[in-house]
């Protein structure tokens, strides 16, 4: 199975741009319109701006588990990129959401080592 999740944006140079840094690189794969980051083997976080979309925007939320959170956070900091605080759960996973310029979500989680 392949998942797509689609983050409806207002203005595509903009979005690109932002989530260049969010997942520091540039999009992995381009069709069309569309700009995309592969986020796990079959699984993609999709840019597009496209009037299809334009009642979406900015309705998005999605997680992403990763490792190295502390350093995601300062790279994201290094370009201006703000975060709501860091939690942690009773489990120990450490989660904190960002919100892209159309405030979309897009909230990160770290697992206890």
């Amino acid at each position: 199975m392949d998942l797509y999740s689609v983050m409806a944006v207002r203005d595509r140079v903009v979005a690109v741009e932002w989530f260049g840094v969010f997942f520091g690189r540039a999009a992995d794969v381009v069709i069309g319109e569309e700009y995309l980051w592969q986020v796990g083997e079959n699984a993609y976080v999709v840019v597009d701006d496209r009037e299809v979309r334009a009642a979406r925007v900015g309705q998005a939320m999605i997680t992403l588990g990763v490792t190295g959170l502390d350093e995601i956070l300062a790279r994201l900091a290094a370009h201006g990129i703000e975060h709501e605080p860091v939690e942690t759960y009773s489990n120990g996973v450490r989660h904190v959401v960002v919100l892209d310029p159309d405030g979309n979500s897009l909230s990160l989680a770290e697992s206890p080592a």
